[in-house]
């Protein structure tokens, strides 16, 4: 049977729940943060984007970049949560996990889990519950967390 984790995560703050039972209370494990994902993109850049000279004729523009700062440093944490997950799972620390982020947190996470960590999800909710309590996020989820079958 074993227990199960439930991580609660936004781009910044991810808090890892233990349920020693598929009706039990939640108490927390551990915390992790990522404090470049609260700063401003003024504060992640130390410069403008380069520019560039038009291919055909006299015209000039500034550069984009292909993923802004901010999203970068939540893809990055995304990674450090994942790699806690799966080293969690080969640890056998649970066998079962509950994933509870914000929804663009939530996709950034599902892309960097690895297949077994994958295969103990049993629930998803896109939902940032990050700055709640224990006992309000085991409100949010449902009475039974994952079956004992």
């Amino acid at each position: 049977m074993g227990k199960a984790f439930v991580l609660v995560a936004d781009s910044a703050y991810a808090r890892i729940f233990t349920a020693d039972s598929p009706l039990g209370p939640l108490s927390e494990l551990e915390a992790l943060t990522h404090p470049e994902s609260r700063l401003h993109e003024r504060d992640l850049v130390s410069d403008a984007p380069g520019r560039t000279f038009d291919s055909m004729g006299d015209g000039r523009h500034g550069m984009e970049v292909a993923v802004r700062p901010k999203q970068q440093e939540a893809i990055e944490f995304a990674g450090e949560v994942a790699r806690r997950l799966e080293a969690g799972h080969q640890r056998q620390e649970f066998a079962h996990l509950v994933l509870v982020a914000a929804p663009e947190f939530l996709g950034l996470l599902r892309g960097k889990l690895d297949a077994g960590v994958r295969d103990r999800v049993t629930l998803e909710i896109a939902k940032n519950l990050v700055k709640h309590s224990p006992e309000e996020i085991r409100r949010t989820l449902p009475e039974r967390l994952y079956s004992t079958l």
